[in-house]
């Protein structure tokens, strides 16, 4: 009983003295282990870190048996092998670190946001629309297609695998590039600013394991853009003609051209500066009222 009330009155004390930076200090801890067990489960490295926690247990327990020779072993092997972690989680840390600097707001505000600029508007609307006219034809041809639509993040690395052009985005010249002959159609076209910038490029394969397996290389390099940049990937099945669409490392398949078109208006058209916004509004309140006396007429994005 008396053992119980010290260790209460220990409580107690450590309670009175327990600050918010205190907590705050525990918090990020937590944290930090956390992500670090997600993250060994989640990527290629697991059974590494379960190594490296394995080296530890046996240093502590060199410590406690006192083994100087074991420890001292241990101790070198371990001062080496954080340098050898960080070579070897090199990719998964890379893209751990990019996921962080797209999801912090203040990141985006701080530093220059494509995506925002009004400028760009008129050229990324003409672009979506040729872009989803491509994809419906290339679908209905079964003509495998992979298109990336650059946003905040700099391709500059992925556009020097392939070849430099300077072209407007129309269906003809997405048709000819991806169709079978040409020398280009094997590779990914990359779109800046509403124009290609180069052709045949070479992009990155994702390594998720949770792919169908009616998913090919095109699929997983599209999917592997979208997971080491911001970038928008579409893909056209050269199989099944469905069209795929990338993005955040998620792959939204099965899309027809409205749906593709309602996807890249969010993800890469830049929103109207407030006024032309209340002039395209009060322009759309006449054109339905006009659809309205004459009768409604289909649309296509």
């Amino acid at each position: 009983m008396f053992g119980m009330n010290d260790l209460l009155g220990s409580v107690i004390s450590n309670l009175r003295t327990f600050k918010l930076n205190d907590l705050i200090d525990i918090l990020v801890i937590a944290f930090a282990f956390y992500e670090l067990f997600l993250f060994a489960r989640k990527s290629r490295a697991g059974q590494l870190v379960k190594g490296i926690v394995l080296l530890f247990a046996l240093y502590a327990l060199a410590y406690l048996l006192d083994l100087r020779t074991v420890r001292w072993l241990l101790n070198s092997v371990l001062q080496v092998g954080f340098i050898a972690a960080v070579v070897l989680f090199q990719p998964e840390l890379r893209r751990t670190l990019e996921r962080i600097g797209q999801s912090t707001v203040w990141a985006s505000k701080i530093f220059s946001n494509r995506r925002q600029d009004p400028s760009l508007h008129g050229v990324w609307q003409s672009a979506a629309v040729a872009i989803c006219d491509a994809a419906e034809q290339l679908s209905d041809t079964r003509t495998g297609a992979l298109m990336v639509l650059e946003r905040n993040n700099n391709l500059d690395e992925i556009i020097r695998t392939g070849t430099p052009l300077s072209a407007n985005v129309i269906p003809e010249m997405l048709g000819t590039i991806f169709y079978e002959g040409t020398p280009l159609h094997d590779g990914a076209v990359i779109i800046r600013d509403g124009r290609i910038v180069a052709a045949g490029c070479v992009l990155p394969l994702s390594n998720n394991l949770e792919m169908g397996k009616d998913m090919g290389t095109r699929h997983r390099a599209g999917l592997g853009m979208s997971e080491n940049s911001d970038a928008v990937v579409i893909v056209v099945s050269e199989e099944t003609g469905i069209i795929s669409l990338a993005k955040n490392g998620v792959l939204i398949r099965r899309l027809d051209r409205q749906n593709l078109f309602n996807l890249l208006q969010e993800e890469i058209i830049p929103p109207l500066p407030d006024e032309e916004q209340n002039v395209s509004f009060w322009n759309r309140i006449r054109n339905k009222g006009g659809a309205s006396a004459h009768g409604t007429q289909e649309t296509r994005a």
